[in-house]
């Protein structure tokens, strides 16, 4: 692979999978998503933007690309929801079954069902952290159970969930949110009092699932769906350092990032929010005169 095709640029002796602590799985895919269109263009958006990227972290004073980052080869299968989603739990698993912490890179949300299927075959009592504008609880949409409107439905069959940032939802989804599990943005917002209550109500094994447009669009445009009203950056991270630091966190994906040619910004903050938590998750393995 070229350097711009790995996930941070990083030097051959840092991108083997054999040494690699973790694996990115890119899915180019977004045949389900019915307004702004684009998501499909979001991994390879997101490993350029990386390549540019400061690889030497402040806050935790570590180069944790340094425990090795494998880029593996994107899931492009298309010929249906049902199959990219089959396609994706398949290559997911095959790294699980080395021991491989997995980073998913979407894509349209419809993705995340084939990482957290994967997850379920390895990891006993596992739940998944939805940080998303939308609940996506639709049974099906426009026809299909694996549509990105349906995707927590999906989930719902597999284990048990908590949702961050949702701020829009069709009253269809009403019956099937759990409340004590539903952090509404309105409510979030402006103060950190609802986070351990958050990280309480998940399991020991957790699976992370980004949807981009939980960002205020005001710094993240670069979605199919971009609601107002959204959460920013540091409190997104404080947030998600506690939750690696309390459970289990086995794997994540980043999703729905629809990058434009004009703006930049949004690819990098999708970059970094993926090396932020791979640098939360493996910052205790460093050695060196760094951390």
């Amino acid at each position: 692979m070229e350097t711009s095709e790995i996930f941070g640029g990083v030097d051959a002796q840092y991108a083997g999978l054999s040494d690699a602590v973790a694996v990115v799985i890119p899915v180019p895919y977004d045949e389900t998503s019915t307004w702004g269109k684009g998501a499909d263009k979001g991994p390879a958006a997101i490993i350029e933007a990386s390549a540019n990227m400061e690889l030497y972290d402040i806050e935790t004073d570590t180069e944790i690309y340094k425990t090795g980052f494998y880029t593996a080869e994107a899931v492009t299968e298309k010929s249906s929801p049902e199959a990219m989603v089959n396609a994706v739990e398949k290559a997911a698993d095959k790294y699980l079954k080395q021991k491989k912490f997995i980073v998913g890179l979407g894509g349209e949300h419809s993705v995340t069902t084939g990482f957290v299927r994967a997850c379920a075959h390895h990891f006993d009592n596992l739940s998944v952290l939805q940080l998303d504008a939308h609940t996506d609880l639709r049974p099906e949409y426009h026809g299909s159970p694996y549509s990105h409107a349906s995707v927590m439905s999906r989930v719902r069959e597999i284990c048990p969930f908590v949702q961050v940032g949702i701020r829009s939802m069709d009253i269809i989804e009403k019956p099937f949110l759990v409340d004590e599990n539903l952090f509404l943005a309105e409510d979030i917002y402006d103060n950190d009092d609802w986070m351990d209550d958050a990280v309480d109500q998940l399991t020991e094994n957790v699976f992370i699932t980004i949807d981009l447009d939980v960002f205020d669009p005001s710094i993240m445009p670069s979605t199919g769906t971009p609601e107002p009203g959204g959460l920013y950056w540091y409190q997104v991270i404080k947030f998600l350092r506690r939750v690696i630091e309390e459970k289990n966190v086995v794997g994540f994906d980043v999703v729905e990032l629809a990058s434009v040619d004009d703006n930049k910004a949004p690819d990098f903050l999708a970059a970094k929010l993926v090396y932020k938590l791979l640098t939360y998750k493996f910052q205790d393995q460093i050695t060196g005169a760094i951390k």
